[in-house]
């Protein structure tokens, strides 16, 4: 890694459901400047593998997550409306993308009907709403695809090979970084490769488990 260059096509790993998928898409002109492939994949997926209990089953951190996605919306000057319900199925916001390939156009508008519109991409007219927003008027058609949906599947298969436990994740320099808050974190590593190789970052990177009560 001391060379700064990824050993594998870096990824940017994300699912609509997600608010802070949506800002830090919406800081894309900040991300380091090399070609992130945007992979969709389904949060439910990850949690359904690592055993994982959703956060908005536990009823004060749902409400601090809502907060806090507007609170980071606000501070980031990005606009910001929630969905009539969290969560929704974004089975279909996931194939539409994965049938646009990596389109950042595409991804960006799904993105924003769901987070900036506030619009629910998983009813019948919620989704012929948002293949006309973003701009796929075949998007019916497409997500029927086996092709489509076998990527999509293919994705999700992948991001657990690599160890990807949430959303949004860079995955980057074959190291992962999750949350919308770690940009900075990426942006310098990106700039400082070697300071994931220091002495006090492998030591924590290989902490033995304590025991617990």
């Amino acid at each position: 890694m001391s060379n700064g260059k990824d050993a594998a096509p870096p990824l940017w790993l994300y699912d609509f459901i997600s608010p802070f998928s949506y800002l830090l898409l919406e800081q894309h002109d900040q991300w380091p400047g090399v070609p992130f492939e945007l992979t969709p994949i389904s949060l439910y997926g990850l949690y359904r593998h690592w055993g994982q209990r959703p956060g908005y089953e536990v009823p004060q951190r749902r409400i601090f997550t809502f907060r806090y996605a507007l609170f980071r919306a606000e501070q980031l000057g990005i606009p910001f409306k929630m969905p009539p319900a969290h969560p929704f199925d974004s089975t279909k916001a996931l194939l539409l993308a994965t049938a646009a390939q990596g389109d950042l156009a595409c991804t960006r508008a799904i993105f924003r009907f769901i987070w900036r519109e506030g619009r629910d991409p998983s009813t019948d007219e919620g989704f012929a709403d948002l293949c006309q927003y973003a701009g796929v008027p075949d998007g019916e058609r497409l997500i029927a695809l086996e092709e489509t949906k076998a990527q999509l599947q293919r994705n999700g298969e992948e991001a657990i090979r690599l160890g990807i436990f949430g959303v949004p994740t860079f995955r980057f320099n074959d190291q992962l970084f999750w949350g919308e808050d770690a940009l900075p974190m990426v942006l310098y590593c990106a700039r400082t490769p070697n300071w994931l190789e220091s002495k006090e970052v492998k030591r924590i990177s290989t902490l033995p488990f304590g025991d617990m009560p």
